[in-house]
């Protein structure tokens, strides 16, 4: 007799006292075992069963801490943006897993319909996050907002992370052939190659943006080839979104050659309607409060413990 045959012959009360007694009274399955007279793994099969035939459900609750909690609330007020959304504490290597579901939950929010544009920056926690499940938005445009580099990972290359969203989404994608810093005259005539120009025009008339906060540039262990750590500018910037780097302030921090930087620029960031900010770790609580100062996002995809240092230090 097959398993699947077995499983169809259980009967509910025998379902119900195995899953009763798993559920509500903590017993274990090798005592359920004992006291129905069945084998540990007869039991696994009943609890298995149960649940697909609805006599078990499960609910997981998210804490009132989180999301729609005082402190999401808090963080939004401290950094003046629009909303927070927060997540369990992140822990180990990967953050798309603990990450993706806030920005599900963000996008969600967004009223994301066919035709609209959503921007997606470079960054190794955009690239993990656009790897998972965020949910569907059949019709969208997925286009970079800054351009290709010559580092070898793939979350450096904006087209991969575009292509990876739109499957995800079930969006379309717009690539951007152009690399993040060419020499004047590339980016001369960069300014007229059509897929190029395209996709520059996106920039002004995305609904959404996702993009990276990375931490000051003189502390990272990788930083872009482009960008000329010796530049004596560079030492008051504390972070970048899209590649453009800020102070303190919120201000713009230049450097030799940023002119040419081929990137959505920090004011057409302002004028996105809803712009994501995922960012995570005790290293970004600056960077994190200079771009909410400069205005580059009005909603942040974060954790627990990252919200709670950044309204201790937003309001020390």
């Amino acid at each position: 007799m097959t398993d699947a045959i077995q499983e169809a012959r259980f009967p509910q009360e025998l379902m119900y006292a195995a899953a009763s007694q798993y559920y509500l009274e903590d017993a274990t399955q090798a005592d359920i075992a004992k006291r129905l007279g069945v084998s540990r793994a007869t039991v696994s099969r009943l609890l298995t069963e149960a649940r697909r035939q609805g006599i078990v459900e499960i609910r997981v609750h998210r804490p009132a801490t989180l999301e729609e909690g005082p402190l999401a609330a808090q963080v939004a007020d401290a950094l003046r943006i629009q909303r927070v959304f927060l997540v369990p504490k992140v822990s180990g290597p990967a953050l798309g897993p603990w990450l993706a579901p806030g920005l599900a939950r963000a996008l969600a929010a967004v009223g994301l319909e066919a035709g609209d544009v959503v921007l997606v920056s470079s960054g190794s926690t955009v690239y993990e996050c656009a790897r998972e499940g965020l949910g569907r938005f059949p019709g969208v445009t997925i286009a970079p907002a800054v351009g290709g580099q010559e580092e070898p990972q793939p979350w450096f290359q904006t087209n991969e992370t575009t292509r990876i969203l739109a499957e995800r989404l079930g969006g379309v994608p717009s690539y951007l052939y152009a690399p993040a810093l060419p020499g004047p005259e590339l980016f001369s005539s960069l300014q007229h190659e059509p897929s190029v120009r395209r996709v520059m025009d996106l920039w002004a008339h995305a609904k959404c943006a996702i993009v990276g906060v990375g931490s000051a540039p003189l502390m990272r262990q990788v930083v872009p080839a482009f960008v000329p750590r010796e530049a004596p500018s560079l030492r008051q910037a504390v972070g970048d979104v899209c590649s453009r780097f800020y102070d303190r302030n919120g201000d713009p921090v230049e450097y030799p050659g940023s002119e040419r930087l081929v990137a959505t620029g920090l004011e057409e960031l302002r004028r996105i309607p809803a712009s994501i900010a995922v960012a995570v770790g005790g290293e970004k609580i600056t960077s994190i409060i200079a771009a909410a100062r400069g205005g580059y996002f009005n909603q942040l995809v974060t954790d627990a413990t990252t919200a709670e240092s950044l309204l201790a230090a937003a309001h020390p």
